[in-house]
């Protein structure tokens, strides 16, 4: 794409709508059913549908073979009934001739096990044979529907993530470490070979971590995580150029999920013109908001604005031990938190209920059951009401805390060789993006050498790997007068998973006003002085002259600090006490919720001029306004106490 050619985007594709529906896969039905698809996806109000994800043998059944015309059929049937496409590369599930013919392309693991077809995901993406093609048939496609009237934009791939450790993947290893390092004593280095007798003398005994008798190079496994992060989005680019060639009037995606360990989200969010996410909160788990509301948050920064919810279920899922319905009003109340904090798309996971494959317990738009049931009236109450608030769509949420979040640590952070294995950073994300949840403040997810300026305080869960550049932009942040909030075990290690002298980085401890002197972790929670409880962790800390001590474990030892505008916690405390420090820190940072007064289990979300408020509890709920609005689901005015029944949500615009 030329400098000339303007980047397309989602405004494109919502063109003032929040986009409604779901995957469809028409595949796996005979054609007489599409008629009818067509007719009760307009009637459930359904504008967008994803097409081809999982097509590639429908469309390449032999090598070089092109299956086509089904797939303009069905462009032509939904383009008649006006509803618009995302059309798929179907490069996530290559066909069993793929693997047959070109084993190569099949995935190997650490141990030397060959991953077989039948199921999905069987590729390498070293493999250059699968490149190729992938490659051939994503330019097909291109040149046969890019510009055919129903496809508004495309869906590369799906849920990146295929790990592959053959010969060509060590290849390619070894290609993109030589451009890292452009050394062997630079390899060498840093990785601390010196360590165990592990130096390389020859760039050929460099291979990906494989299986070892006892535990591998923690430098090495980072680095091949890294590695095959970018060699997917290697994967990416290339379809993405290729369709960028043939199309570029039509943005491009692909779906990320909730806290997606195998891909750098912040490198792939860069390639994309749409951030899309795929989120599936249990049922089952009453606290599910909050992780579904981080997902959101993260998806939205990435994003820098409006993002797309490409998946999430109408009722059960099919992976989990018990996989429990999903209440309509939970369906209804996840969908308007997900355009709350910023979604334009709401799509689902997936149109028609599959009769077989892996996935035929998985819920659908339109179940087993049929249309004339409880479940799919909800579904299409939910399309009239996203109709009421389409005034949102376009319309940024503003936040001023910033939470922190980098793949590299998080990799670093849970190799074995480790001082506890119950430090995993998932539930440590989770419990304080729940803090900030419960004190009812909207965060946006940042990378450690992003921006801060805008930002009145920034939070770190944890960064136990910090580049120099990360650590000077969070040291300049707080001399610049902003609030920095950070958790244990950060500015451990350098990028090369090497601890800093002294162990922690000294930049650091002077800005917090504490140098660690001693890890202590936890087996148990340990009571703090004021009744509540920290877990996971402990430290010795030396204090600074001036950095005030907040709470102590029973012996008198801190482990919550401040140091002017610096708070250290050298323990993830209870949930309670990390939210009414949080909230503390903000209103000292001149951070306010968007809403005063909020009672427990409810949330509000400035965006744009709109206020979502949504009460997630089992009871009604009383939420003062400080003004009167209108109130568009109900198309009502509303002023002094605004009355929630239980999980029901309010739309909120100033009169």
């Amino acid at each position: 794409m030329t400098k000339e050619q303007r980047v397309p985007s989602l405004a494109d594709v919502t063109r003032g709508r929040i986009l409604f529906g779901g995957d469809y896969n028409p595949e796996q039905w005979p054609e007489e059913v599409w008629p009818e698809d067509v007719r009760l996806m307009r009637e459930a109000g359904v504008t967008t549908v994803t097409v081809g994800v999982f097509s590639w043998a429908m469309l390449e059944p032999t090598p070089g073979a092109r299956e086509f015309s089904w797939l303009r059929r069905l462009l032509d049937l939904l383009h008649e009934g006006g509803i618009e496409v995302c059309l798929a590369t179907p490069t996530a599930s290559p066909p069993p001739w793929l693997g047959e013919r070109y084993p190569g392309t099949l995935p190997v693991t650490a141990d030397g096990t060959t991953l077989w077809w039948g199921s999905r995901n069987q590729w390498c993406p070293s493999s250059a044979d699968y490149r190729v093609h992938a490659l051939a048939l994503v330019e097909d496609l291109a040149a046969e529907f890019g510009h055919h009237q129903a496809v508004r934009m495309w869906h590369i791939s799906n849920e990146y993530g295929p790990v592959c450790h053959c010969e060509e993947s060590a290849e390619r290893f070894r290609a993109w470490l030589h451009k890292r390092y452009e050394s062997l004593d630079a390899l060498n280095a840093a990785w601390g070979t010196a360590f165990w007798s592990q130096r390389h003398a020859d760039w050929s005994t460099v291979i990906p971590p494989r299986s070892a008798p006892y535990i591998p190079n923690p430098a090495q496994v980072l680095d091949f995580q890294r590695f095959s992060s970018d060699v997917l989005l290697e994967c990416f680019t290339a379809e993405r150029d290729l369709l960028r060639r043939h199309t570029p009037h039509l943005p491009v995606t692909t779906n990320f999920m909730t806290l997606y360990k195998h891909v750098d989200c912040w490198s792939f969010a860069k390639e994309e013109d749409v951030v899309s996410l795929d989120s599936y909160p249990d049922p089952g788990d009453p606290r599910a908001m909050v992780r579904s509301s981080l997902g959101q948050d993260m998806t939205r920064s990435q994003a820098g604005g409006p993002w797309m919810q490409m998946e999430m279920a109408a009722g059960s899922v099919n992976w989990r031990g018990v996989n429990r319905a999903k209440p309509a009003d939970r369906l209804r109340l996840e969908a308007l938190q997900a355009v709350a904090r910023g979604a334009d798309a709401l799509c689902f996971f997936q149109w028609r209920a599959s009769r077989a494959g892996a996935e035929k317990f998985h819920s659908a738009l339109l179940p087993h059951a049929g249309a004339d049931t409880p479940h799919h009236r909800a579904v299409r109450a939910l399309g009239r009401e996203l109709g009421l608030i389409a005034e949102v769509v376009g319309a940024k949420v503003e936040a001023e805390v910033a939470v922190v979040f980098d793949w590299p640590s998080w990799w670093a952070l849970e190799q074995r060789g480790r001082l506890s294995d119950r430090v995993d950073l998932e539930p440590i994300a989770l419990g304080w993006h729940g803090a900030l949840w419960d004190a009812h403040l909207t965060a946006d997810y940042v990378h450690p050498e992003a921006d801060l300026s805008r930002y009145r305080m920034v939070v770190v869960p944890n960064l136990y790997l910090a580049s120099d550049r990360a650590v000077q932009n969070l040291t300049g942040f707080v001399r610049a007068g902003g609030t920095l909030v950070s958790g244990f075990f950060t500015g451990v290690a350098d990028e090369t998973d090497t601890i800093r002298p002294g162990g922690v980085d000294e930049r650091l401890c002077e800005v917090l006003g504490v140098h660690p002197l001693e890890w202590r972790p936890l087996d148990e929670p340990v009571p703090l002085g004021d009744a509540s409880t920290g877990t996971l962790w402990s430290e010795e800390l030396a204090l600074a002259e001036g950095t005030e001590t907040l709470a102590t474990l029973a012996d008198g030892t801190p482990v919550v600090t401040r140091n002017g505008t610096a708070y250290y916690l050298s323990t993830l405390p209870s949930p309670e006490y990390l939210q009414r420090l949080l909230a503390s820190a903000a209103r000292a940072a001149g951070v306010q919720p968007a809403l005063p007064g909020l009672p427990e289990q409810v949330e509000a979300v400035r965006r744009g001029p709109l206020l979502f408020v949504l009460n997630h509890g089992s009871q009604p709920a009383v939420v003062p306004l400080p003004a009167a609005h209108h109130e568009l689901l109900t198309d009502r005015a509303v002023s002094g106490d605004l009355v929630l029944p239980p999980r029901d949500a309010a739309v909120l615009r100033p009169l």
